[in-house]
């Protein structure tokens, strides 16, 4: 019996080789991005807060439209009421960030 191939035993052997060389070290570059403080202070926010907020008065007024085409009163409603939501939740989310980039340039 010790003359059939281990196949089990030759695959271990050459994963073992793989992870035991040199290529297989950790690189810096091979660890994924991760947002640090000092990735923060690098990194430019690239849309303006009236840019973002003027982003989502167009589109909710785009639906708004089609559903006053179709005289839909219950979808008006609720893209009223979606888009005083988002207004708020994006006017909060820019606050951080502005607060983020200030900690970052003291």
């Amino acid at each position: 019996m010790s003359g059939l191939p281990q196949p089990r035993r030759w695959l271990l052997s050459k994963v073992t080789e793989l992870f035991d060389s040199d290529e297989a070290a950790e690189l810096p570059t091979d660890r994924p991005p991760r947002l640090t403080p000092h990735v923060l202070e690098a990194l430019r926010m690239s849309r303006s807060r009236d840019r973002v907020l003027d982003n989502l008065d167009e589109m909710y007024r785009e639906a708004f439209q089609r559903a006053d085409a179709t005289q839909d009163d219950a979808q008006k409603v609720a893209l009223d009421f979606a888009y005083r939501r988002e207004q708020l939740y994006f006017e909060i989310l820019l606050d951080i960030r502005d607060a983020m980039e200030k900690m970052g340039r003291s």
